[in-house]
């Protein structure tokens, strides 16, 4: 079996232990036992659980450009957002459960496995581009002190959107959905309203709250 196809079965071992288990309960051992391969031979494609985790964020930074690519047909700010976390939902629906396991690691900034780590850099840049482009493609105004931060803030947007969504019970989340659809509506006035120049000095407060965030 060729290299990469050993490490895909792998991972995909994982994925599925993680979805029935949990990413806490599962070990390497059965990993490797689901794989059908040797445990130093899971150890050696990945060091560890979280290294497994790390290559399933790589996945997603890898699929996800293709699957967005539709959402470009939306010509208004609200429906091209819609479009892109709504996508993005249905892209980690199989994982929500896995993905839930890992709140309790993914927290703290320090831990690899958060979306806010070092470690996850490149697909955290990844979705920033996404909404700066959308911003752009939409010809949406922003304040020129906004204008660095808001490919950011609606990334901590979506944050906010997908960690509802993973703890949604209601039926198919269709809180999470009507909630999308409700909060977009805010988002997009208080872009509009931003552009007021009496809301300079909120503006201000907005900036330093990134600040103290990133700091």
């Amino acid at each position: 079996m060729a290299a990469r196809e050993t490490r895909e079965k792998i991972l995909e071992a994982a994925l599925s232990l993680f979805r029935e288990r949990g990413y806490t309960e599962a070990t390497m051992r059965e990993i490797a036992t689901r794989a059908g391969v040797a445990s130093g031979l899971a150890y050696y494609y990945f060091e560890s659980k979280d290294a497994i985790v790390l290559a399933f964020y790589q996945r997603t930074r890898d699929e996800l450009p293709a699957l967005l690519e539709a959402t470009t047909s939306e010509k208004t700010l609200a429906g091209r957002l819609q479009a892109i976390i709504e996508t993005k939902l249905r892209y980690f629906a199989p994982n929500r459960h896995f993905l839930g396991a890992l709140m309790p690691h993914a927290a703290d900034p320090a831990n690899p496995l958060s979306p806010f780590s070092e470690a996850s850099k490149g697909i955290r840049e990844f979705d920033i581009a996404v909404f700066e482009q959308a911003l752009k493609d939409t010809r949406t105004s922003v304040p020129r002190d906004l204008a660095p931060h808001m490919g950011k803030i609606l990334w901590m947007y979506q944050m906010g959107i997908i960690l509802f969504w993973i703890y949604d019970r209601s039926p198919q989340q269709k809180r999470t959905h009507a909630l999308l659809e409700t909060s977009l509506k805010i988002v997009v006035a208080l872009l509009k309203l931003s552009n007021v120049p009496l809301l300079k000095p909120a503006r201000r407060s907005v900036l330093q709250i990134i600040g103290i965030l990133e700091g």
